[in-house]
């Protein structure tokens, strides 16, 4: 067996961290009036694709026939006291309203830009919100959103602000007020 050397672009490769894949959801209707929120408090998302399949066995072998790709994005956060955007979302599953979400990878800015980042863009409808609360833990918050389509590529713009809800963001030593 030869040696062989390995320069494989891995070897430089850096793993992005679960906390830079940041969500922010709106509700299509409002999206004259309202920039997309970040939900406070969140432990963990999941996006997931899948599709199925029908077999049809024929005298040559197994025939497999794709459908229809199917997505969801998934959410897990702590209910921050006095959250009235749970109350909209809430109201949004009730009501039918399709929603905007964006998957932002923060690992990944625009070399043009300092506030837009990598994303994938989605809509769909929240189909599932599940509170749960316990005597001893904080009320946890898992939300399911089904999407319609495959997501667009793109940039998001995410704010300072937006981004201190995904997760803390580097503040200065010098006062901030006027």
């Amino acid at each position: 067996m030869k040696n062989r050397k390995l320069f494989g672009l891995q070897l430089f490769a850096e793993a992005v961290a679960g906390k830079k894949i940041v969500y922010l959801y709106r509700i299509l209707s409002t999206e004259k009036d309202h920039d997309a929120t970040a939900l406070a408090f969140t432990t963990e998302n999941e996006r997931t694709k899948s599709k199925d399949a029908d077999s049809t066995v024929t005298k040559d072998g197994t025939v497999r026939t794709p459908g229809a790709a199917e997505g969801e994005i998934t959410a897990s956060s702590l209910l921050k006291k006095g959250d009235k955007f749970i109350d909209e979302l809430e109201a949004a599953l009730d009501d039918d309203e399709k929603m905007e979400i964006w998957e932002v990878n923060l690992a990944e800015p625009q070399a043009s830009s300092s506030n837009k980042f990598k994303a994938k863009y989605f809509q769909g409808y929240l189909t599932e919100i599940d509170k749960t609360s316990n005597a001893e833990d904080n009320v946890e918050l898992s939300l399911t959103f089904g999407l319609e389509g495959k997501g667009v590529d793109g940039y998001a713009t995410v704010t300072a602000e937006q981004q201190e809800v995904a997760a803390y963001v580097f503040a200065d030593t010098q006062k901030t007020g006027a």
